[in-house]
């Protein structure tokens, strides 16, 4: 067999925690991108400051602020233990959280970056045809925008599904509920299963390789399109 059973687990955790991931990062990462582009707030610099900090803050650094944040004598862990939720460190829910954090500029930056570059002729031109702000934000922002969603979407999927130091530290090796993909390269290289983990690993590598490869076909595409 070219994979164990254990490591065909481990991709299919992998892959619900990615996909999970990916579509909360929709939902919140696609209307702070909108606020960052448009607030003239005071906030919205050191808002836009800490949605980066994991673009260079080391992986297990954050993971640790998020398990002492979602521990059992933590903050966030004392209220969901007072709400009946337990606490979400070494679970599933815990490992979505720690992603959506980890991942979060890889979704809000594209984005970001797309409706700064919108310009405002499209918002002038609904305003005149008397759109309100949530039709304009659906039926013209969106629209015009979806190159930077789609590569906020492949970006974030790849980056959750490549993540290692921020899912140890909040979701331990579990199998079945946190031990994801990287995590079960480690544990092959720390038994000496040399051949296991380059099975493995390059099932990741091709993964990387594919993802890229079509974002970049994506992206020429659209170069081609807006000639």
């Amino acid at each position: 067999m070219l994979l164990t059973p254990s490591d065909l687990q481990a991709i299919g955790l992998t892959l619900q925690v990615a996909a999970l991931t990916t579509a909360i990062l929709l939902v919140l990462g696609v209307p702070l991108a909108w606020w960052l582009a448009r607030s003239r707030s005071v906030w919205s610099r050191p808002v836009g400051a800490l949605v980066s900090v994991p673009l260079v803050l080391p992986p297990s650094v954050l993971g640790f602020y998020l398990l002492v944040l979602m521990g059992p004598n933590g903050p966030v862990g004392g209220l969901t233990q007072a709400i009946g939720l337990g606490v979400l460190t070494f679970s599933f829910a815990g490992l979505v959280i720690a992603s959506v954090f980890y991942s979060l500029p890889f979704m809000v930056q594209p984005v970001l970056n797309s409706m700064q570059a919108l310009g405002e002729r499209p918002l002038e031109a609904a305003a005149s045809l008397r759109a309100s702000k949530l039709d304009t934000f659906f039926s013209v922002v969106l629209p015009l925008c979806r190159p930077g969603l789609v590569t906020g979407v492949i970006m974030s999927f790849a980056h959750t599904v490549g993540e290692f130091g921020v899912v140890l530290m909040v979701g331990g090796n579990i199998p079945g509920v946190t031990r994801v993909v990287s995590v079960q390269i480690y544990d092959h290289v720390e038994a000496l299963e040399y051949s296991d983990a380059h099975r493995l690993a390059a099932v990741m590598l091709g993964f990387s390789f594919v993802v890229l490869l079509a974002l970049q076909f994506y992206n020429h595409r659209q170069r081609r399109g807006l000639r």
